[in-house]
């Protein structure tokens, strides 16, 4: 007598993760963590921009979950987030945060994430984020939406800041970066702030460091992709200076710091 066929167990999609924590052992104990459901795939990646956009690319991933925090850089998750936006749109993204900031709540969504989820959240909840914003779902509470909100409401363009809402850069670091833009040199710009060129050295070394650039040149590419508010959107104005400094773009005479 025939047995009646026994139906094969259908195979699951699982989705394909890729997580990206502070740290490469933090990175292991979540994909760890997270592999305990069977709907996820998840690997484990040191938290290195370059490693990170590679294993995307070469794991076709459908989630990437990205510390805001990485190798000592409070805005090196945001970049990171913008990049793998622009050069894999299909990829969904969510950030890792210590704290939900409202401005670095904003400038989460700004750079290209789909969701932001809190450390203080369990892995069960983790888990959920990603399915939903998977299946291209918005995953915030209510209150961070609220943010986005009024921050739609502003007109006034945003700085770029770090993970905790504070600005990358200090007021005298800004003026450094200014002046740089407009394309004063060093001896310049010590004899505008009235600084030595020693300290105006020490000040660009700082600003390198913080936004992760290695050039002036790069600083002035930085401060026209981020702070547009800081130059002038006619070029009229051209070589003019006003009270609130340059406003417009030019390229620096030199391309190092000394």
């Amino acid at each position: 007598m025939a047995q009646p066929a026994v139906p094969s167990p259908q195979k699951i999609d699982r989705i394909k993760v890729l997580a990206a924590e502070s740290t490469r052992m933090n990175s292991q104990l979540l994909a760890e963590a997270l592999t305990q459901d069977c709907r996820l795939e998840v690997m484990g990646i040191e938290p290195k921009p370059a490693s990170i956009m590679a294993a995307v690319a070469q794991q076709k991933s459908n989630v990437v979950l990205i510390s805001s925090t990485m190798e000592d850089s409070g805005t090196q998750g945001f970049e990171l987030t913008r990049q793998i936006s622009a050069t894999y749109p299909a990829t969904r993204i969510i950030l890792l945060m210590d704290t939900c900031h409202p401005a670095a709540v904003v400038q989460a969504f700004r750079c290209g994430a789909q969701g932001i989820f809190s450390r203080t959240e369990s892995s069960k909840s983790l888990a959920k984020s990603i399915c939903s914003v998977h299946h291209g779902q918005v995953w915030a509470n209510s209150e961070e939406l609220q943010y986005v909100i009024e921050a739609l409401r502003t007109p006034e363009p945003m700085r770029l800041l770090d993970s905790g809402g504070e600005p990358i850069l200090s007021k005298r670091e800004q003026d450094v970066v200014r002046c740089v833009a407009e394309g004063l040199s060093n001896r310049e710009i010590a004899n505008r702030l009235g600084l030595t060129e020693h300290t105006v050295k020490n000040y660009l070394f700082r600003i390198f460091d913080k936004l992760g650039v290695s050039s002036r040149v790069e600083v002035v590419l930085y401060v026209f992709r981020f702070h547009k508010e800081w130059m002038g959107a006619s070029a009229g104005n051209q070589g003019s200076v006003g009270k609130s400094g340059p406003k417009l773009l030019a390229l620096p005479r030199r391309q190092r710091v000394g």
